[in-house]
């Protein structure tokens, strides 16, 4: 990972500068913040709106068969309940129309649908029939091409609504929405405007109210024709093909509107019904015509061109776009929900094993404990603030150590710092800024003994942290050791957050990798390596901004153990603010995909390399690339569920998710010892800091791709952790004292601790 230190990049390196986030720069790089979030978060924003429109496009469509409570009849007049189905009151008028005798409109309402439109479509092709279709804005929106089929095919397309909603209990603003809604699916579809209109929940000319007819007179002031029926098929009741023959037959050879579904429902009966319906009545003489055909007046769909048409497609564009991106989302969700399931069994089945492995009293890593000295490298570069309990921490060390201080080129008098305080066992090694590898590269140049622990210049290390972090070289196939990195700052909102991140992630992933032996990371802050394996792999690269997971991904393919001791502890001060802890992790996640980039290699090779490529590259890229990514599907689709439905169901399986997460947590609080307190923070760092990190990632992933490249900038560090939380009193004031922050780096899952500069 990227280690807590701040340190400017080698020349040649992806940070491409010499110093770290030089002070003239900081004004700027403060302006253009902004625009590092403007493009992950435009994407966010953009997902939650396809989400939302298809949810409003897939609004739910009742039955025509709602049943509404009695109304008087008083203010409609009687020549309109006596009338015909066709009911004009354009222009002041009112008037009813009745279709000649042996002529039959077919209606159909509530379309298109995907599977009985074209069936009815076909058998109203095969009779050579034309008919009318109510459609609904929503469906319409959904299947464009099956109204075009309509126009195309000679037959009327009329309004229904937007989404279906009993008019008589509407404003009139929402009357003309519903209208102009469903007037711009019909452009957007098919090019074309509707003078025809059936109000949901319509019946009979003679079933119209004094809460209905205000409605039509309405409508007809907007230019539309009510049309209402003779007939009933009733085909939603699924009666049987017979009995909706027998309901939409009208009596005595008279001409009739008659009113079915293509929507809504299973309509096979309807399709049945319709293919003997149409050869019958024709034998006896009867013609199926559009409305307009049966009264003999001019086709009530007249074409659209210019701005409106295009505000139409503009229309049908976004909802088809919203649907294919839906199902890619559900897709993603699905993955999602594998992956947080997977990951959360595995940690807990495998962080059980690791810990009782560790915990027996008869556990060693070796023949013998550990005792010879060892040298501890702390590169620095402008740490002035923290350096002095850094290296009064390493001297109240139970193990022999041997510090040295590599000052990259420190404009702050860090290594003065260090040089006044006479400490023995302690040296400066000077060097011109050339960045953390190289700082690092120069230390075990220098160092003297054969196990080299490396730390930030910001960490604070307890007084047995080094003699439980070399313990595992006990075993000589380790090569490395992963240390325990402790947020100290844990009193603030985003420090509470990145603690359940740093516990959850160092105590259970490092458990999992650890018996997995595919460890990813050993963190910059603490961490130690066996001197013959880093010189077998040519030392700390720059080749990547990840220096620590690079390393550690080298050491795996040259068949080395990885490991993790838990009992070695190290404080440090996380961010404090978004702007940091955003610069913070965006290094991480770039310097991992880097690292994983560049050993991908490992994936088709053999022995040692091949099974970490085969293992933890799969690992690392699911559980700290891809869900992290995906992780804020759960919350949209929570937002989707509590809006659109249904909610309880979200809700429940939101809580459940949350409920496992809790459950790893706690476990986690337990093995480390830690006070559950800080979980209550739990559920809002699920809704916020989620999104965080998602929109981290995201830039991530958009700078790599574009081949962009980042600097290396210093964490401002306040120095407000004075001594580790529950630290015994009395203890050495360096060994407690978690001055500065690690720059300790956590992946948006949970996943590995990474600082990133």
């Amino acid at each position: 990972m990227p280690s807590t230190s701040r340190h400017g990049p080698s020349p040649g390196t992806p940070g491409d500068g010499h110093e770290a986030a030089p002070r003239g720069d900081r004004g700027a790089r403060r302006r253009r913040l902004p625009m590092r979030f403007l493009l992950p978060v435009l994407i966010l924003v953009a997902m939650i709106a396809m989400l939302m429109l298809r949810g409003y496009v897939h609004s739910e469509i009742l039955a025509d068969h709602r049943v509404r409570p009695e109304a008087a009849t008083d203010e409609v007049p009687q020549k309109i309940l006596d009338g015909g189905p066709v009911i004009d009151t354009r222009s002041g008028r009112t008037a009813s129309l009745r279709v000649p005798d042996h002529r039959l409109v077919l209606t159909f309402d509530d379309g298109p649908d995907p599977t009985w439109t074209p069936k009815v479509l076909d058998v109203l092709k095969a009779n050579h029939a034309h008919a009318v279709f109510f459609v609904t804005g929503t469906m319409a929106s959904r299947y464009p091409d099956l109204v075009e089929r309509m126009v195309k095919e000679g037959h009327e397309v009329g309004l229904h609504t937007f989404n279906h909603p009993d008019l008589s209990y509407q404003s009139k603003s929402r009357i003309d929405w519903e209208l102009s809604q469903n007037q711009l699916a019909l452009e957007g579809a098919a090019g074309i405007r509707s003078s025809l209109f059936r109000p949901p929940y319509s019946s009979f000319a003679d079933a119209m109210d004094d809460r209905s007819w205000p409605v039509t007179q309405y409508v007809g002031t907007r230019g539309y024709i009510t049309v209402v029926n003779d007939t009933d098929s009733e085909d939603w009741r699924k009666p049987g093909v017979d009995e909706i023959i027998r309901r939409a037959t009208p009596e005595g050879g008279k001409g009739a509107v008659v009113l079915m579904h293509d929507s809504g429902g299973d309509r096979h009966q309807t399709v049945q019904a319709l293919a003997e319906f149409l050869p019958r009545l024709q034998a006896r003489g009867y013609e199926f015509q559009n409305l307009t055909e049966a009264l003999d007046a001019p086709s009530a769909n007249t074409p659209v061109t210019g701005l409106d048409l295009w505000k139409g497609k503009a229309w049908v564009f976004l909802v088809q776009a919203s649907e294919r991106i839906t199902d890619i989302l559900v897709v993603g969700i699905a993955v999602i929900g594998v992956l947080v399931f997977t990951r959360f069994g595995m940690m807990l089945l495998l962080s059980a094993l690791h810990a009782r492995r560790v915990r027996r009293e008869d556990f060693r890593w070796g023949a013998a404990p550990v005792t010879e000295p060892v040298s501890v490298l702390v590169p620095a570069y402008n740490e002035a603030k923290c350096i002095e309990n850094t290296v009064r921490s390493l001297m109240a060390s139970e193990h022999p150590v041997e510090v040295l201080v590599i000052d990259d080129g420190s404009s702050d008098g860090t290594a003065r710092i260090v040089e006044d305080l006479r400490l023995p066992n302690v040296r400066v090694v000077r060097q011109l800024n050339a960045g953390k590898p190289a700082a690092l590269n120069r230390g075990l140049a220098n160092a003297s003994h054969d196990i080299v622990v490396m730390m930030d210049g910001d960490t604070v290390f307890e007084p047995a942290t080094v003699r439980e972090l070399v313990q595992p070289f006990a075993d000589p196939k380790v090569g490395a050791v992963a240390g325990n990195a402790k947020v100290g700052n844990r009193d603030t909102m985003i420090g509470a957050w990145q603690h359940i991140e740093y516990v959850m992630g160092f105590n259970l992933d490092r458990r999992m990798y650890d018996l997995l032996r595919c460890m990813p990371t050993i963190p910059g802050a603490v961490g130690a390596f066996r001197r013959t394996a880093l010189e077998r792999v040519g030392g700390m690269s720059d080749d990547t901004l990840a220096e620590d997971t690079d390393i550690t991904m080298a050491l795996h393919r040259d068949g080395w153990r990885v490991v993790y001791a838990e009992d070695a502890r190290a404080w440090t001060e996380a961010p404090e603010s978004v702007q940091q802890l955003w610069s913070q992790r965006y290094r991480w996640c770039y310097g991992t995909m880097q690292a994983i980039w560049k050993h991908r290699g490992a994936l088709v090779e053999r022995g040692p390399s091949g099974r970490f490529g085969r293992v933890g590259l799969p690992l690392v890229s699911l559980f700290m690339v891809l869900a992290p990514l995906l992780a804020p599907l759960i919350d949209v689709f929570l937002l989707y569920g509590v809006v659109f439905g249904p909610t309880q169901r979200t809700i429940v399986a939101w809580l459940g998710v949350l409920a496992v997460q809790a459950v790893c947590a706690a476990y986690a609080f337990r093995l480390d010892k830690e006070r559950m307190i800080h979980l209550v923070s739990l559920p809002l760092q699920q809704i916020l800091y989620r999104q965080l990190m998602y929109v981290v990632l995201l830039q991530s992933w958009i700078t790599a791709l574009t081949g962009g490249r980042l600097r290396w900038q210093k964490l401002r560090r306040t120095g407000v952790v004075g001594a580790a939380p529950g630290a015994a009193p009395g203890a050495a004031p360096g060994a407690v004292a978690q001055q500065s922050a690690s720059r300790q780096r956590v992946s948006p899952a949970g996943n590995e601790r990474r600082p990133v500069g």
